[in-house]
């Protein structure tokens, strides 16, 4: 009995596909065991400023965070210990050792190497059970574990960091901020004016008296970068 079972031949798989979630032909990588564990981060972000002579300061609804997967400790083997599936269903377009070497090279080249016929790294598909993922690498974490006499590394523990990639489509679909229907909180820049951010928000710089009734401003030049204001529904 040679190497450790790895079970049934549902493993981790990496592909490429476009910001829309097509898969795109194209290499591929498959792992030789399936990670322990991985995390799937969903986070908000809130502006925090507080109000002159106040205490606190109550959180402000700023943005939404891309979704961000983890895939620790994803292991590539060369001892033979594991056993290997056949090398192409690894890297589909074929010929790749069992080195690390070859291996990390392999996953380098797909998951975070420049391409220059789309001038950025690839986009991602990430399939797993339930796990379909699909976004960016932002970082990639190598770990050698194991190596020969000569130096070389006979295994490897390689993380991934992924952020979520969101299609022109979905955006358009799911995005709030910009409907003059719904009310908005903007964080203040410096140069930002009211009838600037109603011509942002509205596509006219008319409602900048509303604007300044509703937040309580005594004069719509008196702004602060930092502060946050409030811009309601117009009619």
């Amino acid at each position: 009995m040679g190497g450790i079972s790895l079970g049934s031949k549902n493993l981790l798989k990496i592909s490429t596909c476009d910001a829309d979630g097509t898969d795109i032909a194209g290499p591929s990588f498959e792992v030789q065991i399936n990670p322990a564990s991985y995390q799937h981060r969903l986070s908000v972000q809130y502006n925090q400023c507080p109000t002159l002579g106040q205490p606190g300061a109550t959180p402000k609804f700023s943005a939404v965070n891309p979704e961000k997967l983890t895939l620790p400790q994803l292991i590539l083997d060369g001892t033979g210990v594991v056993s290997l599936i056949d090398a192409s269903s690894l890297m589909s377009t074929g010929g790749l050792s069992a080195s690390v070497t070859d291996m990390l090279a392999a996953l380098r080249a797909l998951v975070y190497d420049y391409q220059g016929d789309i001038h950025e790294p690839n986009v991602l598909r990430f399939v797993w059970g339930d796990m379909n993922f699909i976004g960016v690498v932002e970082s990639m974490d190598i770990d050698y574990t194991l190596f020969k006499p000569s130096g070389q590394p006979l295994r490897a523990k390689v993380t991934l960091g992924v952020l979520a990639m969101a299609s022109p489509k979905k955006i358009e679909q799911s995005a709030t901020r910009s409907s003059p229907d719904l009310s908005h909180l903007v964080a203040v820049r410096a140069g930002d004016t009211l009838p600037l951010l109603c011509e942002r928000i509205y596509a006219d710089p008319g409602y900048y008296m509303e604007v300044a009734r509703v937040n309580g401003l005594v004069g719509f030049r008196a702004l602060t970068p930092g502060m946050v204001l409030r811009f309601p529904p117009i009619n």
